[in-house]
């Protein structure tokens, strides 16, 4: 594919994410930025957060990883679906009583401010991070597929990659990506499907080549309790990495919090859940198609792993399927980034500068736009530095790091849930440095503790923990 016919792809792309935008912002204010007025359509919101949730690291890096772990990512996915069932069934029935726009309000009215802004903290910077990490990965890609051919550097390419998010989320907010997030889910779904096909085509009869992809990789791993893949830790991690990722998380709750009732929030998260196992299912077999493709045509692959699909897509399977590649990965970067950025922006207006207790709209909206550009150029600046220093396995470094920045908001939101007892609120910000430092510990020095024990995704739920047990202790000396 030409860097011409790539432009030419994501200029039309785009052009329909701003009509769509355009049509959905006209009459935007403040509040349908934030919650679109509640009046989303739960079906619409179920097939938008697939986008979301998945981004280009998973689109990316799930297929490439399959060499090294096999299809045992797929016990994380079966974590995945019980997460999502406590967080329709316990989480979004409280957000919904307790009528918040951010969902951290409910530590202000559980346990006092600096709980809140503790939590608040929390979110910010991780969603921060994970989402500029998930954006450099499609900035990575638009320099490949048009930008060095001009001689453009990275650096145009990140602000010209966040450009593109700002022009069409700027006005409408959470309720223009409801919409957005839709077209995006179906340009993702579309293009790893089409990719997949493509792919067991050129190994033969398509039909035989999937069903012969079922048995190329092992799905499980029961036997070696110390392996990181071992199914408990696997599945338990996923349960928590989705609790904490999805049900504590202002982006991905926004949007739940945009259907009009909690039934339908509720039959959004169950609709969703089902779509979510069938598109990592399409991953993982993708993956193991490739390598299968790869060995049979004696094709010399990177050795990182989120550069195998990248070079495939690009080298190997004609013009189709780079086409496929392109827009599926511009769909799911673009779709877990946008809603990132409306989340940080609702949550910094709401939660650090007090929007609720303002009441000129037009100041508002002001400040809310240079928020909105302000995390944008956040975005930016952590691309660049991390560039130079980031993993090539992206997927590993985003649900690792995980385990270190939610597992104090899992702590907090649990304990709030499950025990009847306050807090010393003052404490709770020191409180919340143990745990990461403990988990910190486990990671790196568990293997040599632990007689060879290596911790995996289960290190969130440990981190949790930890800062309950603590939370609990320091709950004697609240007054």
């Amino acid at each position: 594919m030409t860097p011409w016919l790539a432009f030419a792809l994501l200029g039309a792309y785009f052009l329909i994410l701003i009509i769509i935008a355009w049509h959905t912002g006209r009459h935007a204010d403040t509040d349908t930025f934030f919650t679109a007025r509640h009046s989303a359509p739960w079906m619409l919101v179920a097939f938008g957060m697939i986008g979301a949730s998945i981004s280009g690291v998973t689109f990316i890096s799930v297929p490439g990883q399959v060499a090294r772990t096999g299809y045992t990512y797929f016990q994380v996915v079966l974590g995945y679906v019980v997460g999502y069932v406590v967080v329709a069934t316990v989480l979004m029935p409280l957000y919904y009583r307790l009528g918040v726009i951010s969902i951290y309000e409910y530590l202000l009215q559980r346990f006092g401010r600096v709980t809140y802004k503790t939590g608040v903290f929390y979110f910010m910077l991780s969603r921060t991070l994970g989402s500029a990490l998930r954006l450099m990965l499609t900035a990575g890609v638009l320099q490949v597929f048009i930008f060095s051919a001009w001689g453009i550097p990275f650096e145009l390419t990140v602000v010209f990659a966040l450009v593109l998010i700002w022009l069409y989320t700027f006005r409408g907010g959470i309720k223009t990506i409801v919409f957005t997030d839709t077209f995006q889910t179906a340009f993702l779904v579309g293009g790893a499907a089409l990719c997949l096909w493509s792919i067991a085509r050129q190994l033969g009869a398509p039909e035989d080549s999937l069903r012969a992809a079922f048995c190329l990789h092992s799905w499980w791993e029961f036997e070696n309790f110390k392996s990181p893949v071992f199914f408990p830790k696997q599945f338990i991690g996923g349960m928590f990495i989705t609790i904490a990722m999805t049900g504590l998380d202002q982006d991905l709750m926004q949007k739940n919090l945009t259907c009009r009732t909690v039934r339908d929030a509720q039959k959004n998260m169950f609709s969703f859940t089902i779509l979510l196992v069938f598109v990592n299912l399409v991953f993982l077999l993708l993956g193991g198609l490739m390598y299968e493709l790869a060995a049979k045509r004696q094709i010399l692959l990177p050795p990182a792993a989120d550069e195998v699909f990248p070079t495939l897509a690009l080298n190997h399977l004609g013009l189709w399927a780079s086409v496929f590649f392109f827009l599926g990965i511009t769909a799911s970067s673009y779709a877990s980034a946008d809603s990132a950025l409306a989340a940080l922006t609702t949550s910094f207006c709401v939660d650090v500068l007090g929007f609720r207790g303002l009441t000129d709209e037009r100041r508002k909206q002001r400040i809310k736009t240079l928020v909105h550009l302000g995390f944008s150029l956040l975005f930016a600046a952590i691309i660049l530095v991390a560039r130079r220093f980031a993993d090539r396995s992206l997927i590993d470094v985003i649900l690792k790091s995980a385990g270190y920045t939610y597992g104090p908001l899992l702590g907090l939101f649990f304990y709030g849930l499950l025990m009847g007892r306050s807090l010393p609120d003052k404490w709770v910000p020191w409180i919340s440095l143990i745990g990461p430092a403990v988990t910190a510990l486990l990671d790196f020095y568990g293997s040599h503790w632990l007689g060879g024990y290596h911790f995996g995704y289960e290190l969130l739920l440990i981190n949790g923990l930890i800062t309950f047990a603590i939370l609990h202790l320091s709950s004697y000396h609240s007054k």
